[in-house]
């Protein structure tokens, strides 16, 4: 019996050229895995909605009720209908938004063994580079690839989310970054690291998937992958990622060693 592929949605957004000659590839959330917070979930709770509405978005999403394009899309419209700019709301992410304690540590070691993060995210290209070269500076922000959606802000000052792909339920199909590895006659190592129902629709594709849990936080990836049956590695920080990401890249432990241990 044949199975069926769903077509690959259409991206309203350029991709830069992967990684094709490299032995491991990082790809990783931006919002609540490399940093501290999800921006967008600070907008919201602070400019927008609130944390409650926001809230059972999330649990809505993961409960198959909505899809995250439409939910997520409620959030930033919350934002923005308040009266709040594109600007203003930059402004407060960059005094508001910190990072992982140990990403620049798992940035230097991917640097130094010519391993290439590209950040795969849901919101905003013009947030996220403002908030990253704020933390690491603009000089290593350059060289950090950006996959994400983008904005359009209209001429009375309001603004709203451009989609990379507006015709799948996820807003940006993240499976979509790393699918074309798979189809390299040598396809490198792909690890992929989330925390939130944005990645859902990667977890099944990446040949490690890393699941940031937080004390006390939402840790809706890893609720996911728990129902799914999906194999992932839990993580605290970058910190500890490392010493798993490094004993794979140093040939001391195989990925399924890896995914077997469940825990960074």
């Amino acid at each position: 019996m044949a199975t069926t592929v769903d077509p690959a949605p259409q991206s309203t957004l350029p991709y830069p050229p992967i990684h094709k000659d490299k032995k491991f590839v990082v790809l990783s959330d931006w919002d609540g895995t490399i940093t501290n917070r999800d921006s967008n979930d600070y907008m919201t709770d602070n400019l927008g909605f609130g944390p409650e509405k926001r809230r059972q978005g999330n649990l809505d999403i993961l409960a198959g009720k909505t899809t995250f394009r439409d939910a997520f899309r409620e959030m930033l419209e919350s934002v923005s209908a308040n009266g709040h700019t594109f600007e203003e709301c930059k402004e407060v992410l960059k005094k508001n938004i910190t990072l992982d304690v140990g990403f620049k540590d798992f940035y230097r070691y991917c640097k130094e063994h010519d391993i290439p993060i590209v950040i795969i995210s849901s919101g905003m290209a013009p947030l996220i580079r403002a908030v990253l070269s704020n933390l690491i500076g603009e000089e290593d922000a350059k060289e950090i690839e950006i996959v994400s959606n983008d904005v359009e802000i209209h001429s009375d000052g309001k603004w709203e989310i451009k989609y990379r792909h507006p015709t799948s339920g996820y807003g940006h199909d993240k499976s979509q970054a790393i699918l074309p590895y798979r189809e390299l006659p040598n396809p490198p190592t792909v690890f992929f690291f989330g925390d939130g129902v944005s990645d859902m629709s990667a977890a099944r594709h990446a040949d490690v998937l890393y699941v940031k849990q937080k004390e006390g936080g939402d840790n809706d990836l890893a609720a996911f992958c728990r129902r799914e049956n999906i194999p992932h590695i839990l993580f605290e920080d970058f910190g500890h990622a490392l010493r798993s990401v490094s004993a794979i890249v140093e040939g001391k432990k195989s990925v399924k060693e890896a995914l077997a241990e469940g825990r960074a």
